[in-house]
């Protein structure tokens, strides 16, 4: 199956090599997808992504987004109507406007390097109007970050940059929860054999 491999905020597509690699290995034709929220819009980005989905992938094809990249798939689906994605999977996803991207937005060098992504990232209105997927998904929450009274998260589980609460939202489908920190998540290689799996079953059901 075609896979379209959609980076985070902040890294590049050289931060989904080890992922790619991985899911070639299970058989699948992963694809790279890049894009810059200093250098471009959501809508910008999310053009490329459905023109890149049009242009490379043939027949059957998932998609796989980490943190931000995850918020361009879904900003993607109502574009996608007449041939969506068979499954998405979702790598420690903003699902609501997040307390980091809400902090962060206050300064001025956050909101001239991330742009206007990272500012919709800490809009509570524009986070829920989001569509989520009509096809079989999968979240991954990281919960490696540290846990303590005085720090922001408390003692609830996160990922340094997200809680577990903030990655899922009001998703109601299927989430696994893996000891990964935000930056680094999409190199677990039990996500990447989880992955594998899911993408399995989905096309052994359809």
């Amino acid at each position: 199956m075609d896979v379209v491999l959609i980076h985070g905020m902040g890294r590049t597509p050289l931060s989904m090599l080890r992922l790619r690699h991985r899911l070639r290995r299970a058989g699948h034709r992963a694809i790279l997808f890049g894009y810059s929220p200093t250098f471009e819009t959501l809508d910008g980005a999310t053009t490329r992504l459905v023109g890149r989905i049009e242009r490379r992938t043939a027949g059957d094809y998932a998609l796989v987004g980490h943190s931000l990249g995850s918020v361009i798939i879904r900003n993607a689906l109502g574009r996608l109507r007449e041939r969506p994605p068979v499954a998405c999977c979702f790598l420690a996803p903003p699902m609501v406007a997040c307390k980091a991207a809400r902090f962060f937005s206050r300064f001025w060098l956050y909101r001239v390097v991330m742009g206007e992504m990272g500012q919709l990232l800490a809009d509570e209105g524009f986070m829920a109007r989001l569509p989520l997927p009509a096809v079989p998904t999968r979240v991954y929450a990281g919960t490696g970050g540290p846990r303590a009274s005085w720090l922001p998260f408390g003692t609830a589980p996160n990922d340094v940059i997200l809680s577990v609460a903030e990655a899922t939202g009001r998703f109601a489908g299927s989430v696994v929860e893996v000891p990964a920190i935000h930056t680094f998540i999409m190199h677990s290689k039990p996500v990447a054999a989880d992955i594998a799996g899911f993408l399995e079953s989905t096309i052994q059901a359809g």
